[in-house]
């Protein structure tokens, strides 16, 4: 199969897509090569600000054709059940990823993204050139993009540093059916770990939680954990007695790592999840996701368009991008993470929220960004 595309994207999440879809619409080759068929359901909170609904609208693709829910509030509530509550400064809105990633799939399909479902084995760079390897082909270019979200096995093949280390989260999630507060986006802490829940499309509750698996391996199965730890909670054992389960059972991913990753490796441009995760209490990541395939895929576009511009240049330019972006965020994500683990801290600072409103939107800017500005 003879390609010759300007750019492989490795991975077809909301990050490769958006970037598919942004490259693609300026005349640029695009091949993504993924894994899995779609639709396909995803470990995921299912929230995004409205900060990047301006960048969607430029890429064609309208969410509202997807009727997702308008999210305006944000409950924070410790294991002891206090709660406090905030207005989104932006506001969101909830999106499943089955429903999103298959209409992000269907428009680069329709800007004529070549679109392969194989598994990438091997990337090397030589020459000015890489070459990607599954299966079945090797595939050159002159870029290529990892979007091949927060653990692959690619990460093993180009030793990224983080995958050496152990880590102590996984994430439990699943899609229900019960009575919630249409506008609300809630998170949940209990012993180890935070939960949360809000709606998607079709009336349906996402509930998705990052779990200390050192606790989590105390109990026989997903459902006695919940039972014994999130039930704790009193709002989220009221959200689980009251819903039903719609999948057969909940999706889990494990060693999810926080640690921080490199905007570049092995002349890589790294996005989404890749290029760095944020911890799911942010409530941000989607939006990330998309954001960092804008700002790759600009500066791409900037590097074919001027023949002066070198390699080194782009590495360097979207690296000092990423980190002016969501260096702060993903920093802000790791300090919060640190206090929703110890359950004293936790208990203090929903206390003081509640007494303070203010506080709390506050916090919430540190980990949101502005809406995305389109040139």
């Amino acid at each position: 199969m003879k390609t010759n595309p300007d750019v492989i994207i490795i991975g077809g999440g909301l990050a490769g897509l958006s970037a598919a879809i942004h490259l693609s619409k300026k005349d640029l080759k695009v091949v993504l090569i993924e894994k899995s068929n779609y639709p396909r359901h995803k470990v995921c909170g299912e929230y995004i600000s409205n900060e990047i609904l301006p960048y969607l609208e430029w890429l064609g693709a309208d969410v509202s054709a997807l009727d997702p829910t308008n999210i305006s509030k944000f409950e924070f509530t410790s294991n002891n059940g206090k709660a406090a509550t905030a207005k989104l400064p932006l506001g969101g809105f909830g999106i499943s990823r089955y429903a999103l990633d298959t209409f992000l799939y269907q428009k680069a399909l329709s800007n004529n993204c070549i679109i392969i479902k194989e598994t990438v084995t091997d990337v090397s760079f030589q020459n000015d050139l890489f070459s990607v390897t599954t299966s079945n082909q090797i595939i050159t270019a002159k870029i290529v993009l990892g979007a091949f979200g927060k653990r692959s096995n690619l990460d093993q093949v180009l030793d990224r540093n983080f995958i050496n280390k152990k880590s102590p989260w996984l994430a439990v999630k699943a899609h229900y059916s019960g009575d919630l507060d249409h506008n609300l986006v809630a998170l949940h802490n209990f012993k180890g770990g935070y939960c949360g829940v809000s709606k998607v499309e079709n009336n349906i509750i996402n509930i998705c939680y990052l779990a200390d698996y050192a606790t989590f391996k105390q109990y026989k199965n997903i459902e006695d954990y919940q039972q014994n730890v999130l039930y704790k909670n009193k709002h989220l054992k009221a959200i689980f007695e009251n819903s039903k389960l719609l999948f057969e059972k909940p999706l889990t991913i494990s060693q999810i790592s926080f640690d921080e990753k490199q905007a570049v490796e092995n002349h890589i441009l790294m996005i989404g999840d890749t290029a760095g995760l944020i911890h799911p209490l942010c409530g941000n990541g989607m939006a990330m996701a998309i954001h960092s395939a804008k700002i790759a895929s600009e500066l791409i576009l900037d590097y074919y368009s001027d023949k002066q511009m070198s390699r080194a240049s782009l590495e360097k330019n979207y690296a000092k991008e990423w980190k002016n972006h969501f260096g702060k965020r993903l920093f802000m994500g790791r300090i919060l993470a640190g206090i929703l683990t110890h359950k004293n801290i936790t208990n203090i600072l929903v206390a003081i929220v509640a007494s303070f409103p203010g506080i709390l939107p506050g916090i919430i800017k540190q980990t949101h960004g502005k809406p995305i500005a389109i040139n």
